[in-house]
């Protein structure tokens, strides 16, 4: 079964390279990702695939005439016929590979939530993709400080394209929403950090797309003036409810939840409100100081529950990219120029999107005598109860804040 579903992947792809050899080399380099290789980089995957350097696979990564974009949207299209469902779930993070010296494009000195610290590195910004048949990368951007779009020369000799310019990693999540709604991923709701979440841009840009969402923001976000943590301190005991954010390595991941329909609804196509706002809290059972913030916007006869799941969607990003780093190599590479990058990174995901397809095909094939949910609405628990937050409440904590 493994080789039948990889050879009809390389079928998929197949088409993208007008010769024979870089065809066979992307087989190697993908089956060597997939591989029990110990650090996956040039010569190791070449010594797996049997050849006697690694010069050939350099070569397909840097000179060969192939374009990564057309790969990443077969990947799409494979993602979207073997995981997608109705209610899929796009999930936009970034991280960071840690790298020396000053040569491979975008590198710097900058933070990385990876390494939780500032580091010498690049940064990527993904997308993921969730159902509940399983969750895998499917978009990249790497991100290009300052420090390089102003120097031409230094992007030349990394062969960054002379017509990119400076983006913002915003602006690189909003381009990779872009391309997934393009694409035949079925997409209902979008999750992010609080990076992405807490600006106000992204969340109407979501908002225009008629995308649901549920992000997260920091603590001092105001939410018609008044700070999100002082109207949350106004919440009353029954608001809260102890709620799985989904299943982790150590079994259900339970917090307490209180969540506010907020007074203003966003609406389109016509005078009747489509769509409501809230405000979300996730309070740790053992901690009772240790809060995180959301805001959402959801159908309205969404629940708390809904927006819970979703909440908890985004852990999934983080494991995609330890999966991806420890299984395919995702951050094994040694290529320095920009194309050479985003060819490793697509290929890394696309055999990181095989084992997803491929471990979900295994999981249909143990409950094939049950009946599967459809769904995860179909998996809401029963009640949930909401705190309806009104306008005075708002007018009056903008008055003691």
């Amino acid at each position: 079964m493994w080789e039948r579903e990889l050879g009809e992947l390389f079928l998929r792809i197949g088409a993208r390279f007008s010769r024979v050899e870089p065809r066979r080399r992307v087989r190697d380099y993908v089956r060597g990702l997939l591989g029990p290789v110990g650090r996956k980089n040039g010569w190791q995957l070449a010594e797996y695939a049997g050849h006697a350097t690694p010069d050939g696979l350099q070569h397909l990564l840097s000179r060969s005439r192939w374009d990564a974009d057309e790969i990443r949207d077969d990947l799409q299209a494979y993602v979207a016929e073997h995981l997608g469902t109705d209610d899929g779930v796009l999930i936009i993070d970034d991280t960071g590979f840690v790298k020396k010296g000053t040569t491979s494009a975008g590198v710097q000195r900058q933070y990385s939530g990876t390494a939780g610290r500032t580091e010498n590195c690049q940064i990527g910004v993904f997308a993921a993709y969730a159902t509940s048949r399983g969750h895998t990368l499917v978009d990249r951007e790497l991100y290009l400080p300052k420090s390089w779009t102003e120097d031409r020369e230094r992007c030349q000799a990394a062969r960054v394209p002379d017509e990119r310019v400076f983006a913002t990693k915003l602006e690189l999540a909003r381009a990779v929403i872009r391309r997934a709604l393009a694409s035949p991923l079925p997409i209902t709701w979008v999750t992010a950090d609080a990076a992405y979440g807490q600006d106000a841009h992204f969340r109407r840009f979501l908002e225009n797309h008629q995308l649901s969402y549920v992000v997260a923001v920091p603590k001092s976000q105001q939410v018609h003036g008044p700070r999100i943590d002082h109207l949350i301190k106004q919440a009353p005991l029954e608001a809260w409810q102890r709620l799985s954010a989904g299943s982790g390595a150590k079994g259900e991941r339970f917090y307490d939840w209180a969540g506010a329909r907020l007074p203003s609804v966003w609406e389109f196509d016509g005078d009747e409100p489509t769509r409501q706002r809230w405000m979300l809290a996730r309070r740790s059972i053992t901690r009772s100081d240790e809060i995180a913030y959301y805001l959402a916007c959801a159908p309205l006869e969404a629940t708390i529950a809904d927006l819970v799941r979703i909440a908890g969607c985004r852990w999934k990003i983080e494991e995609c990219f330890q999966s991806a780093k420890n299984e395919c190599g995702l951050d094994q590479y040694e290529v320095r120029r920009y194309v050479s990058w985003y060819r490793h990174i697509t290929l890394a995901m696309l055999a990181h999107a095989f084992l997803t397809v491929l471990a979900s095909q295994e999981r249909e094939k143990g409950v094939s005598n049950r009946t599967r949910p459809s769904s995860w609405t179909s998996l809401r628990p029963r009640f949930a109860v909401c705190w309806q937050l009104d306008p005075a409440t708002l007018l009056r904590t903008a008055t003691m804040s």
